[in-house]
């Protein structure tokens, strides 16, 4: 009697302990799940960083030019109309320029020196980045102030 009572406490504990273990892969399943939903298009968004990219780049070579003709026009509207689509799936841009220089959100590519700046701000942003969802999808490339020497 003693070892059938034994043996049903065994039992009970072992199922007690499976039902926990698969609750708790329930759990971390839905969790899984919910955070692939979340993040489903951070690879298609980040290839298509270049994009817009090349598109400023042929803005500020327009501007450089002095051109403002219909081109320079349409592409002005083709990266309005990215940057909504951009936003519309999450993403958003890294404010850099002028701001202290941040290694979670900021790439430092140069450091040069420029009187009047707090030494580490942002003076050049050489590539945009972005943010997706809570998630830095690409840091931005910056040149930073150097400390003046002493």
């Amino acid at each position: 009697m003693e070892q059938a009572k034994k043996e049903a406490e065994d039992n009970r504990d072992r199922w007690l302990r499976a039902a926990a273990d698969l609750e708790n892969f329930r759990k971390r399943s839905l969790h899984e799940k919910t955070r692939f939903l979340k993040y489903r298009n951070e690879d298609l968004l980040r290839d298509l960083l270049p994009v817009a990219d090349n598109i400023h780049r042929a803005l500020d070579h327009c501007a450089a030019a002095g051109r403002s003709d219909a081109v320079s026009e349409g592409l002005c509207m083709i990266l309005g109309m990215f940057r909504d689509v951009l936003s519309k799936h999450g993403v958003t841009e890294v404010e850099a320029l002028g701001k202290p220089f941040d290694p979670q959100f900021h790439e430092a590519i140069a450091q040069t020196p420029a009187p009047g700046k707090e030494p580490n701000t942002v003076i050049d942003e050489l590539e945009k980045g972005y943010m997706y969802q809570d998630r830095l999808l690409r840091p931005a490339k910056v040149v930073v102030a150097a400390p003046e020497a002493q």
